[in-house]
């Protein structure tokens, strides 16, 4: 691989792909699964509630309902067999699944801190333990990881919900590092705000706010370039970027100004 190579095999064809979408129901896996659709990909589709997932498969030709849990991981294991049964393979996993809940340090309890961690983390990492060993068999696929630019670094709000996404683009460049040389492609997803009703939740000016259907264009346009780090809308997220590269005596005040928290 050269040095300006794609890091992860392009995307960009669909007809035929076998996408997994996990956490499909609403906002950017919705969104997907509908452009995916038109593109001409086999699409499975899994989150927790059934019947927004069958209307949603009703919209898409061709598509499986999956229903799942991931915060049960035997559940993984149980619609990966499914999929591989009725598919012969699986192309693409996006593990889109996840909460989210404006969370200030004196709020947090045990409770909300799992209810967090459970759907946004280790259920990612279920996810990635119950497909992995099957691609690296077929000797070929792509996992998809959706974080949030929450995982750059520490914002007001986001006590729980900042510290599960860090941990998932740490997760992710392990993965990247373990998987490419043995030929499996690992993306990492990183929105910004969006319209979603998880997003809807929040009470303050959510800056360069874009909708789930800007989104997935987005991601697709990232898949279809072959890069690692899917993020937007750039001109909020190279902003973050950049604070990263301040002295935490600098980050601190700009971000409590910027927010007003």
């Amino acid at each position: 691989m050269g040095l300006f190579s794609p890091l992860n095999p392009p995307l960009a064809d669909w007809r035929g792909q076998r996408v997994w979408l996990v956490g499909a129901s609403t906002g950017i896996g919705a969104a997907l699964a509908h452009k995916l659709s038109v593109r001409g990909a086999r699409v499975a589709l899994s989150a927790r509630g059934r019947d927004r997932l069958e209307a949603l498969a009703a919209e898409c030709e061709g598509a499986v309902v999956a229903a799942m849990d991931v915060t049960c991981p035997g559940d993984f294991v149980r619609e990966r067999e499914r999929l591989f049964e009725l598919w012969g393979g699986i192309d693409l996993v996006i593990l889109n699944a996840g909460t989210y809940r404006p969370l200030r340090a004196w709020e947090l309890t045990p409770q909300n801190i799992r209810e967090t961690m459970a759907p946004n983390l280790l259920g990612v990492m279920d996810g990635v333990a119950a497909v992995v060993p099957t691609m690296l068999e077929q000797g070929r696929g792509a996992i998809a990881i959706v974080a949030s630019v929450s995982g750059y670094g520490g914002l007001p709000m986001a006590a729980a919900y900042g510290p599960s996404k860090a941990a998932l683009i740490n997760f992710a460049e392990t993965l990247h590092l373990d998987l490419a040389p043995r030929g499996l492609g690992v993306f990492l997803i990183c929105p910004g705000f969006v319209a979603t009703p998880l997003t809807a939740q929040n009470d303050f000016h959510m800056p360069a706010l874009i909708s789930a259907e800007e989104a997935a264009d987005e991601i697709l346009a990232g898949l279809a370039q072959g890069a690692f780090e899917i993020h937007f809308p750039k001109r909020f997220t190279r902003f973050l970027k950049l604070l990263q590269w301040l002295p935490r005596r600098f980050y601190f005040p700009l971000i409590r100004r910027a927010t007003g928290l």
